[in-house]
């Protein structure tokens, strides 16, 4: 049996693209299962809707984390927290709620030092390459504007 071999950077993943993608996949599994299982198990219209509800939001965020800021990744992290509180406080009052358990992976996998660095390693959007302050021209009127 031939050995795997590792990428050339020595880490579990070669590139911080490959870390974004597997929690936006993630995210997306959870947003389907989450739909599924709601569906599939009753528990009353007003749960069923919360779960819909947080289904169309992991969707939403499953995209926002395609720019891989650490914004998306903050944001990643509060979603999977409220995702997380949802799921525990419905155990607690009644039955499983559709997503939970995977939201607890996502939510260690989002907190992995790795997993963070990949989101704040790409270059931040609106700022200069020399990492000094972006300075923008004025206008006529005395006011600034984003134009040049």
């Amino acid at each position: 049996m031939p050995a795997q071999s590792r990428p050339a950077s020595g880490g579990a993943a070669g590139r911080p693209q490959d870390l974004v993608a597997l929690i936006r996949r993630l995210i997306a599994a959870q947003a389907g299962l989450t739909v599924v299982l709601s569906v599939a198990f009753p528990g009353g219209a007003a749960w069923l809707a919360l779960a819909l509800a947080i289904s169309a939001g992991l969707a939403v965020l499953s995209g926002l984390l395609r720019s891989g800021t650490h914004a998306a990744w903050l944001t990643a992290v509060a979603a999977e927290g409220f995702c997380l509180a949802a799921g525990l406080a419905r155990m607690v009052s009644a039955r499983y709620l559709g997503g939970t358990l995977l939201a607890i992976v996502t939510l260690g996998a989002l907190l992995h030092p790795a997993v963070s660095r990949a989101f704040s390693a790409r270059p931040g959007r609106g700022r200069p390459a020399d990492g000094g302050l972006a300075v923008l021209p004025a206008s006529p009127a005395g006011g600034v504007t984003g134009r040049e």
